[in-house]
């Protein structure tokens, strides 16, 4: 595999961190209040990102394959559970 073969594969890896990370910022910022240490909008994206991306790489290490039901779950769980710490100020 090429090297650009492998920066296709590992951005597509990445893209749902990234869109779960940003609508979650987004729609927190519709419907929930903030306080007032809560960190920035494009704060809260990267740390989502982070934090999405590392359940990601988890979930490839712990089934071996991309792309398991379970993964994206736990993906959606820890993400909303990161936005609302953040969120609260802590």
């Amino acid at each position: 595999m090429g090297f650009l073969d492998v920066l296709y594969h590992l951005l597509n890896f990445f893209v749902p961190a990234l869109g779960v990370a940003v609508l979650t910022v987004l729609g927190s910022a519709v419907l929930m209040k903030r306080s007032a240490a809560t960190p920035g909008l494009l704060a809260q994206a990267a740390i989502n990102f982070v934090v999405c991306a590392v359940v990601l790489v988890a979930g490839l290490w712990l089934f071996g394959r991309d792309g398991k039901i379970a993964t994206y779950a736990a993906l959606v769980l820890v993400c909303a559970t990161s936005q609302a710490w953040m969120l609260r100020g802590r």
